[in-house]
């Protein structure tokens, strides 16, 4: 690895962003400025690509590396990392091509299958599409998920307990993006499994516990104390466990993710299914990806940067 002094390194940060995510955004830029300061960079700055001078600071900064926490519309999808790429700075985690696919859980949904990991029974809709309710629950059951094809944190996304909620759920994801998923629910042990590096290396993984009252990991699941959600490792059989990781892996590298990743799966008597994977994970102090690190032994602040170590060294290549 190419010899980096951090306290010579002008960093932007950047967070917040145009997403329903934006707040959540903001804390994970604030965990990496902190953890930025804690690994000895000392020329760090937060911007928001939602401020009309955004650009202006961007490209005037001299910057010599941006650390990408933004998630969902904007930040995962490739927009940024396209006005990275003009303007020739190196960038924290996925390139355009791998975060549009990822971020489009549809297309990912097809690199999956070509990869050869197990996905859910579902069917993709078009907000133009004319909708056929028995069509659905034909292919995919009465009890479901609808989610929106392109969003993050669980924004958009109902769980259908009956057919007769399927066109409220459609038009809430419908409010987030121009095509929706339905997929079939399926029954077991909600895992997720970070992956970092260069070569890419699975981190310890993590069960999600169910709350009472939630329905699934929804938003008012992932921001609480992660010690009530979060087990880890998780309580799968070796068999599963080993699985698991081949998997994330195998969707970090069929996608083409760089730096890190973190994909969720559902363990039952079905086997293990991959739901999605995140490529800008959340860094919060409540996230899994920084909690998974914490179980293998690195602190946060030597995950940002391994990751900036990594976006200098692809630059260079």
């Amino acid at each position: 690895m190419s010899e980096y002094k951090p306290d010579e390194l002008r960093v932007a940060v950047l967070a917040g962003g145009i997403s329903d995510e934006r707040e959540i955004s903001f804390s994970s830029g604030k965990n990496v400025m902190a953890a930025l300061a804690e690994a000895g960079y000392t020329h760090v700055e937060m911007l928001d690509p939602a401020d009309d001078d955004f650009l202006v600071k961007l490209s005037e900064g001299s910057y010599d590396v941006a650390f990408i926490a933004l998630h969902g519309r904007g930040g995962e999808d490739g927009m940024i990392q396209s006005i990275l790429e003009y303007l020739g700075i190196p960038y924290t985690g996925s390139g355009v091509i791998a975060s549009a696919c990822a971020a489009d859980k549809d297309v990912a949904k097809a690199i999956y299958q070509r990869a050869g990991i197990p996905t859910a029974r579902g069917i993709t809709i078009r907000r133009d599409d004319d909708v056929c309710i028995a069509d659905i629950v034909d292919e995919v059951g009465s009890e479901c998920f609808v989610k929106p094809a392109v969003n993050g944190s669980s924004y958009g996304v109902t769980y259908v307990k009956d057919e007769s909620e399927l066109l409220d759920a459609l038009e809430t994801a419908f409010e987030c993006d121009e095509k929706a998923l339905v997929e079939e629910r399926l029954v077991g042990t909600e895992i997720t499994v970070g992956v970092l590096g260069d070569p890419p290396r699975a981190l310890p993984i993590v069960e999600i516990l169910p709350q009472e009252g939630s329905e699934f990991y929804d938003l008012d699941v992932k921001y609480i104390d992660p010690t009530l959600v979060h087990r880890i490792p998780a309580a799968i059989s070796p068999k599963d466990y080993h699985r698991a990781e081949e998997y994330a892996v195998a969707a970090h590298e069929a996608l083409g993710c760089k730096g890190f990743s973190r994909s969720d799966f559902i363990v039952g008597e079905h086997g293990t299914t991959i739901l999605e994977t995140n490529t800008i994970p959340g860094m919060t102090d409540t996230s899994l990806f920084p909690d998974e690190a914490r179980h293998a032994g690195m602190p946060f602040s030597a995950v940002c940067d391994e990751l900036i170590h990594i976006a200098l060294e692809g630059a260079e290549e």
